[in-house]
């Protein structure tokens, strides 16, 4: 105690160079912004020295690498800033505070302020001290959508098939929550884990993981009845196209039949079902992949999978929602399960002519069609021009049509995997009057001279007789 006594009075004795001069720096802790916000860098310092200069940098690569984003010179008093855009995007305000307008997902990631002042023994000395802050921008999804895997597909009658619904989100930073929902009731699925995908552009996209075996030998007792999907008698729902009616394209005003087209009402094929359908509800299985992107945001792949029931599942309403920090509300979007109902088939010329090239193409349903219909076209009672049974697509092409195919009906059956449809149409071939001109014959006008010569010669001697 005497000697601290003794030092405290001999303490102002003592030339001010030799006192200890002292620097603390701090910077204010940030919360997680969204991309586009502006953010400010706050760095506090309390010193009794005399200030040289301020310098933040970002940290990159791990810690490895500090890029020098700004300086503010107290000798000078200059700010410089050390981007390379061609817009300032900092600005110093108040010597230790740095603005950033509209960060984007690149400006993610640590912060450094480095302050330094002026030794009190010399001028050349600088003393230094620093203070790290993180910067987290997330960025919303921007794309949200859903497929069907592996379609189109035909329709089967004899076995069991399953179905798989795909959800892609884009853009998202974190990786969004992704979750599925059943007529805006969410699903109850079982997990099942896929490969993990690397970063964009070092393979495929997507690697499809093992699927899990869907059995539908289970205690019925353990699943719960889908009463809204039952009849109240207890027996599953019908599809409507059990007794399908008459259907008809409906006709514009001032528009009468063509006719070189004949459209045959819709024939459905798909009225009687397997007895594989079950009633109970179906077991979903789900899986999420979560694929970085070079931009720094994640790509998201969710999949449903579940057996496909045709008489329950026509008409089900899916979405796929996902919940994101940067979002005030979830994002969805839906599809409506849907077999194909009545193509509408239109066929080009209108007036086909002998030695056309002649076009039938859908142009559509009476229903919207979910998943992507299978179409495929063929001749009733005979090949296709090129010999062909059958042909895919949504077009049929016939090239250089012969007399012969006038009054032909054409076949298409657009299927998906819950249903079948066929819709018919006949072809008309109306006489074409230049191949007519073109295929006289040749050696017409020597027959007409033989017979003009003939004539006079019958002329000349009549008087003979």
């Amino acid at each position: 105690a005497d000697l601290l006594e003794f030092v405290l009075i001999l303490a102002p004795l003592f030339p001010l160079r030799l006192r200890v001069r002292y620097l603390t720096v701090t910077i204010e802790p940030l919360l997680p912004v969204v991309v586009g916000d502006t953010v400010t860098l706050k760095c506090n310092f309390k010193t009794d020295g005399r200030l040289r200069e301020i310098v933040w940098y970002r940290v990159t690569d791990g810690g490895t690498i500090k890029q020098k984003i700004f300086t503010y010179d107290a000798m000078f008093n200059t700010n410089y800033s050390h981007m390379e855009d061609y817009r300032r995007r900092e600005d110093l305000v108040y010597q230790s505070t740095v603005r950033l307008p509209e960060v984007r997902i690149s400006d993610n990631g640590p912060y450094e302020c480095h302050v330094g002042i002026y030794d009190r023994a010399t001028r050349e000395k600088v003393v230094l001290a620093s203070g790290n802050v993180f910067l987290t921008v997330m960025s919303p999804p921007n794309n949200i959508s859903v497929v069907a895997e592996n379609t189109p597909a035909p329709f089967s009658r004899y076995q069991a098939q399953n179905l798989t619904l795909v959800c892609t989100a884009k853009g998202g930073k974190p990786a969004p929550s992704v979750y599925f929902k059943r007529d805006g009731e969410l699903i109850e699925v079982i997990s099942y884990v896929s490969p993990t995908v690397g970063y964009e552009g070092s393979g495929p996209a997507g690697v499809r993981g093992a699927r899990p075996l869907i059995s539908r030998d289970l205690d019925d007792t353990k699943l719960r009845k889908s009463l809204s999907l039952l009849s109240p008698d207890g027996r599953p729902g019908r599809l409507n196209t059990e007794s399908p009616g008459r259907s008809y394209m409906a006709r514009q005003p001032g528009q009468e039949p063509s006719p070189a087209t004949e459209t045959i009402p819709e024939t459905v094929v798909n009225r009687e079902f397997p007895r594989w359908v079950q009633s109970t509800d179906p077991l979903y299985y789900f899986s999420n992949t979560q694929i970085p992107q070079s931009d720094g945001s994640v790509l998201v792949q969710a999949k449903l999978t579940w057996t496909l029931n045709p008489q329950l599942d026509n008409d089900a309403l899916f979405s796929c929602e996902i919940t994101h920090p940067a979002l005030s509300m979830p994002m969805q979007t839906e599809v409506i399960l849907a077999a194909p109902k009545g193509p509408k088939l239109m066929i080009t010329p209108t007036r086909a002519k002998v030695g056309d090239t002649v076009r039938i193409t859908v142009q559509g349903f009476q229903n919207e069609v979910f998943p992507e219909p299978l179409f495929t076209w063929t001749r009733v009672g005979g090949r296709l021009l090129d010999g062909s049974t059958e042909r895919d697509g949504k077009e049929l092409v016939l090239e250089r049509v012969p007399a012969e195919l006038n009054g032909s009906m054409y076949r298409c059956t657009a299927q998906n995997p819950l249903g079948s449809t066929d819709t018919h149409i006949r072809l008309i071939v109306f006489e074409n009057p230049s191949m007519m001109k073109n295929t006289q014959n040749p050696n017409s006008k020597y027959l007409n001279a033989s017979m003009i010569r003939f004539l006079g010669c019958v002329s000349f001697l009549l008087p003979l007789v």
